[in-house]
């Protein structure tokens, strides 16, 4: 078969209609082979020909998308050194666009021999490892774009592409746990109807099922276990084809965006699937181990790790700062994605020891003109030392807020001294985001994720029950600031029931109401349980996956979550682009935020820091938004009362007086979620009954 030279740029494999380039950095290699397979796994061998500037490439004509094919880097093998080449190992395109099938765990995908770590394995990884694809470019987006919706109208929800379609009765099974099943009609009504803005998909970069996990029967179900940043995770393909999980995922993305839903990708660019030094070769180690890789100064042959996965992205490289930057450039370009949460962020700032704001990972994002204007959202920690980084990213990011989580899961089990804390995290967490001219948007205010409880089992369990996971309830959270009102698990009790359902509305009340940007976790409003497994990381099957035969029986908190999301929607006092300021506003005599004691008078410095003062009335001023709206004109809404109760007993709450507004009315009640009992309205300085472990929400009327 004949090559020519082609080009050096761009990297990966490029079909233009005729042919395909393939190019591959490596520094390391003596000779590259590309490696072309048939559909019955025959193998043909081509050297690259050309070398330049570190990338060996070719052009192929006539090789058209579906052909799958991959790399045999040969060079230096010492690991003492770092240098780990060997060209038994077939190896993944670090820029392949999509991957063909599942690594069949076998010695051959290992550079030692099992029981000699120190020897070398030199019997051929082809047959059992997973292959790249040449995939088409082309598709007809008709206009689409990412949407660009601002951070203050934005509702995430977090979700999994599987785990969320895959027991829904309304799609056809033969889509479930597909893109195409996250796009189905019927999913986009349930998105619509619940009022969210934007879906942040758990990783869907192509991702390996740790070989330990298979052997127990498991899988690496969340996916955070990435082989492939450019690649759609092929098991979330619907139809055949080699490759077709491209069109596929484009389809779901143009899909959603049409109904005005933003997609937010959960990417994994601190690790691989490759692991420590006992890991697979699979990619990177092969093709140019101490550029992709992050080695221990003193001892190359082992890993810097702090992601506790056995291995870190060499962020001091140029060329693995190039592999993310161009993996986020493609998906924002190529797939049209809206934005990305970085998992394990603070690892991608550790160009030495130490997090590092001022890294040239984020120089690069900063300058750059399309990464730069899509959502940006940290989890600002890892596992190394001083990893917790919340509140301490650049001005551009936005960050998964875990100090408000743990804030409001204190505040409403009654957690003595949490009340301060609590007041800065309502309001947008001012002392983590506003020292660096951030704003409330900053802070990505959640109560439950895809890593810990449910919001069903946050308020039914106190301890975790890991036991399926095989690893002996060792894993997961063992601190999970919950409370199970009074029974571990389930009850029949109608009165603990009742309080777990109050619980669940005050959580997802305080969440949708609080500044800053609400993300919900999927099934959240479906009282979605995983009968207190906190890390279902390894379960693929119906312990993760969301119970829509239960849908019906939790209408009512289906229908609470979306009338929040609507009263959020419809009053930008709760969705501020400013911090609040204590000040008082124009000719009102009041400030546009006051903290009051249960009597209607204001907080004092003592009543902060009072065990048993729990309670409290917070009023917002709908005259105090310091915005314009797109016409210039000052932005106006209702004032409002938020009256929280998180104590056993019920609370007389005495309103304020008439300078912050004369007529009140009752419009969010966790009581009485469907507000049968609506009280018409309330006068100022009267007085209202709000029963214990609740929280409700009064509306100016004038």
């Amino acid at each position: 078969m004949r090559i020519w030279p082609g080009n050096p740029y761009p990297l990966g494999a490029t079909y233009d209609g005729g042919g395909t380039n393939f190019a591959l950095f490596t520094e390391v290699a003596e000779r590259v082979e590309l490696c072309l397979f048939d559909d019955d796994g025959t193998e043909t061998r081509i050297d690259l020909p050309e070398r330049e500037a570190l990338v060996w490439h070719g052009y192929l004509p006539r090789i058209v998308p579906g052909q799958r094919y991959g790399y045999r880097v040969h060079g230096p093998y010492d690991p003492s050194s770092g240098l780990r080449c060997n060209p038994s190992k077939l190896l993944l395109d670090p820029y392949a666009k999509a991957i063909d099938g599942h690594n069949e765990w076998n010695e051959a995908l290992f550079a030692y021999r099992f029981g000699d770590p120190l020897s070398r394995n030199d019997a051929d990884s082809a047959p059992f490892a997973q292959k790249s694809v040449v995939v088409n470019p082309f598709f007809d987006w008709t206009n689409d774009r990412p949407l660009r919706i601002p951070f203050w109208e934005t509702v995430i929800y977090e979700t999994h592409v599987k785990g969320i379609t895959m027991r829904h009765p309304g799609i056809p099974e033969d889509v479930r746990g597909t893109y195409s099943g996250l796009a189905h009609p019927r999913m986009i009504e349930h998105f619509k109807k619940l009022g969210v803005t934007a879906v942040e998909l758990m990783p869907v970069h192509q991702f390996v099922h740790d070989s330990t996990l298979v052997e127990r029967g498991l899988t690496n179900y969340w996916g955070y276990n990435t082989i492939g940043f450019f690649a759609p995770h092929n098991d979330y393909h619907s139809f055949g084809g080699h490759g077709g999980q491209v069109q596929e995922f484009k389809s779901m993305v143009k899909a959603l965006h049409q109904a005005g839903i933003e997609v937010i990708l959960d990417v994994v660019y601190n690790h691989t699937a490759e692991g420590n030094h006992m890991g697979p070769t699979l990619s990177f180690r092969g093709i140019d181990n101490p550029a992709y890789y992050r080695l221990v100064d003193e001892d190359k042959q082992y890993y810097y790790d702090t992601t506790g996965t056995g291995n870190s992205l060499n962020v001091r490289h140029h060329e693995s700062l190039r592999l993310i930057m161009d993996s986020l450039r493609y998906w924002v370009t190529e797939m049209h994605v809206d934005g990305f949460r970085f998992d394990l962020a603070a690892a991608l700032a550790r160009e030495f020891h130490s997090v590092d704001r001022l890294a040239a990972f984020f120089d690069l994002v900063n300058q750059d003109p399309i990464v730069s204007q899509v959502k940006l959202i940290a989890e600002p920690w890892d596992v190394g030392d001083g990893g917790y980084q919340v509140g301490g990213f650049p001005p551009l990011w936005t960050e998964w807020n875990g100090k408000y989580r743990d804030s409001v899961r204190d505040f409403w089990r009654g957690e003595p001294a949490s009340l301060g804390e609590f007041a800065s995290r309502f309001t947008g967490s001012s002392d983590l985001y506003e020292v660096d001219g951030r704003r409330p948007i900053a802070s990505i205010n959640f109560v439950t994720a895809h890593d810990g409880f449910t919001l069903h089992d946050l308020v039914s369990y106190n301890e975790k029950h890991n036991g399926a996971n095989g690893e002996d309830n060792r894993d997961g959270e063992s601190h999970n600031r919950s409370w199970n009102c009074g029974v571990d698990g389930p009850t029949e009790d109608a009165d603990i029931v009742a309080l777990r359902e109050r619980q669940k509305r005050n959580f997802l009340a305080t969440l949708l109401l609080s500044q800053g940007v609400p993300m919900i976790a999927h099934g959240d409003e479906l009282g979605r349980t995983q009968h207190g497994n906190n890390n279902v990381y390894c379960q693929d099957n119906e312990l993760s996956w969301v119970d829509w035969e239960d849908a019906r029986n939790q209408d009512i908190l289906t229908r609470f979550t979306a009338n929040l999301t609507k009263l959020r929607a419809e009053h930008p006092i709760f969705r501020r682009r400013r911090f609040f300021t204590g000040d008082l506003v124009g000719d009102t005599k009041v400030p546009d935020i006051a903290w009051l004691r249960r009597d209607g008078e204001p907080m004092t410095e003592p009543d902060w820091n009072t065990a048993g003062g729990m309670t409290m009335t917070v009023f917002l001023n709908g005259h105090g938004i310091p915005e314009r709206d797109a016409l210039g004109e000052a932005i106006i809404d209702d004032s409002f009362l938020l009256l929280f109760n998180p104590l056993g007993d019920q609370v007389s709450f005495t309103l304020p007086p008439r300078e912050f507004g004369r007529t009140w009315e009752v419009v969010v009640n966790t009581a009485d979620p469907l507000l049968a009992q609506r009280r018409k309205t309330a006068r100022a300085g009267s007085e209202v009954v709000v029963p214990g472990h609740a929280l409700q929400v009064l509306r100016c009327r004038y």
